[in-house]
C-alpha cells in the first residue's frame, strides 16, 4: 500500500474525519484491517497507519520486557499516545479529542499521504512547512539519495 497526495478536509463536530475515497479505496480489510492506528509522529503531526501495518511495525520492534532504555522510552511514548480508530461504513474515523487538542487540529485538517502512513496537521502548519522546505528541496533530495545509498550498502554487507 502506498499513500500519496494531500487532501484538505474537515473534522465534523463529533470529531469524525472522512478518509478521502482515493486513499480508502486502496485499503483492504483483509490485508490492512478495518481500523487505523493514530499515534504521535516524530515530526509533530499525528500519524495514521493501517491497523495491520502498525501491528507488523510493532512486532518488528521485538519484545520490551528487558529492553534498552531508549527503546523503552520510545515505546512508552508511542503506544501510550496511540488510539485505534475503527473505519465506519461511511469511511470515517473518529479522532479522539485529546489527539485533536494535542496536535492543534480544529475544524480544518490537512491529510498527507506519506508512503506507508497518513499524517494529519492543520493546513496552516503544512503551508508553513512547505514554505520552509521549498528553498531546501535540492538539499533534501541530496540527503535522501545519500541515505538510500548508505542503506543499500549496509544491506549488501
Amino acid at each position: 500500500m502506498l499513500f500519496l497526495g494531500e487532501f484538505e478536509h474537515t473534522i465534523d463536530p463529533k470529531g469524525r474525519l472522512a478518509i478521502p475515497s482515493e486513499l480508502r479505496s486502496a485499503l483492504s480489510p483483509e490485508v490492512h484491517g478495518d481500523a487505523l492506528i493514530a499515534a504521535p509522529g516524530p515530526n509533530g503531526s499525528l500519524w495514521l497507519w493501517p491497523e495491520k501495518t502498525f501491528e507488523q511495525l510493532a512486532t518488528s520492534l521485538g519484545g520490551s520486557l528487558v529492553g534498552d532504555e531508549d527503546m523503552l522510552a520510545f515505546e512508552r511514548l508511542l503506544f501510550s499516545g496511540a488510539s485505534r480508530l475503527p473505519i465506519d461504513g461511511a469511511g470515517r474515523v473518529r479522532v479522539p479529542d485529546r489527539l485533536l487538542r494535542e496536535f492543534s487540529i480544529q475544524t480544518e485538517v490537512m491529510i498527507l499521504g506519506v508512503r506507508d502512513h497518513l499524517e494529519l496537521l492543520p493546513p496552516s502548519a503544512w503551508r508553513s512547512e512547505q514554505g520552509r522546505q521549498r528553498p531546501q528541496q535540492s538539499e533534501i533530495w541530496r540527503r535522501a539519495r545519500a541515505a538510500m545509498s548508505e542503506a543499500r550498502r549496509r544491506n549488501d554487507t
